[in-house]
């Protein structure tokens, strides 16, 4: 088998805030500027919900409008997982959830902001993100917004919000990005790195999945894996072998999903579905249950 390919930790992206290239999404920038510069004759809607797969931009589009809203007058106010805090008002940047101390603490950063009249900006990322009473709590804000406040909600799954907010918004539902697109911001952020177009097929039109898959090596376990799959000769240790480099990695396990598309072999996706999120669930050893799924994989080629 081919040997594995060193990961790198080497890579440094921006935060959205400071990110200065967004690639894409043109259609929904425009549509937010339109609309923003017809506010005095026509209210601009508070509420903008920017919804789609994780790692296409969404925070980096959020940010931008924001800092174009508030400029250096108005008042700028962010729920995220690095703002995040505890019922004693400590820093607790889980990475899971984000509380309702978390938004009742911005509430009252705006109930004392200035009345200067400049706009002020709301941004929570990720909506997915905040607890079934942080959402309560932003649910109560929305159903009478504060004047001149514009509220953006990075979501990355929309099934994941509440209806009642989610009916409060304007959802604009962006688009994963190209191949061209995604070469962009290859060039742009990870010049010395040979991309494939395997691997870039490989994001299904995430820049965020390409830098985790360069970052794990997990293009380079793809690649090994499609070889075991396809390769006649392969036995149950190498299966095995395969099965233990992606186990580790919650974030590889999709990875499974893909090899299954690329075969075309639909009949087994929802049962694969169902198999990996019972990995971490059920099995001690989880290389045991990546095991199972590419030897159904296996046994359909």
């Amino acid at each position: 088998m081919a040997p594995r390919k060193k990961a790198s930790s080497e890579y440094k992206f921006p935060h959205p805030m400071d990110n200065e290239t967004l690639v894409g999404h043109a259609d929904t920038l425009r549509a937010f500027m339109d609309a923003w510069s017809r506010r005095d004759t026509h209210p601009i809607h508070p509420v903008w919900m920017l919804t789609g797969p994780m790692g296409i931009g969404k925070a980096t589009l959020a940010y931008k409008i924001a800092k174009m809203v508030y400029g250096n007058v108005g008042d700028f106010f962010i729920i995220d997982q690095d703002r995040n805090i505890d019922k004693d008002g400590k820093p607790k940047p889980d990475g899971k959830v984000i509380s309702v101390y978390t938004v009742r603490a911005m509430i009252d950063k705006m109930q004392m902001s200035s009345m200067s009249g400049d706009w002020r900006v709301v941004l929570i990322d990720s909506v997915d993100q905040l607890n079934t009473a942080a959402s309560n709590a932003i649910l109560k804000l929305l159903e009478e917004p504060p004047a001149k406040t514009l509220f953006l909600l990075v979501v990355h799954q929309l099934a994941n919000v509440l209806p009642t907010v989610r009916s409060r918004a304007r959802v604009e539902k962006m688009r994963p990005l190209t191949i061209s697109q995604l070469r962009e911001l290859c060039i742009k952020f990870i010049p010395d790195e040979d991309i494939s177009t395997e691997t870039l097929k490989l994001s299904n039109g995430s820049f965020g999945r390409i830098a985790n898959l360069k970052t794990s090596g997990g293009d380079a376990i793809y690649a090994e894996l499609i070889s075991v799959l396809t390769d006649k000769r392969a036995s149950a240790s190498d299966m095995m072998n395969i099965a233990k480099k992606i186990a580790p990695d919650a974030a590889l396990h999709g990875i499974l999903l893909d090899a299954i598309a690329r075969f075309g072999l639909a009949e087994l996706y929802p049962n694969a579905t169902r198999a990996i999120a019972d990995i971490k669930n059920i099995y001690l050893e989880p290389e045991i249950g990546i095991f199972k799924i590419i030897t159904e994989i296996k046994k359909c080629l």
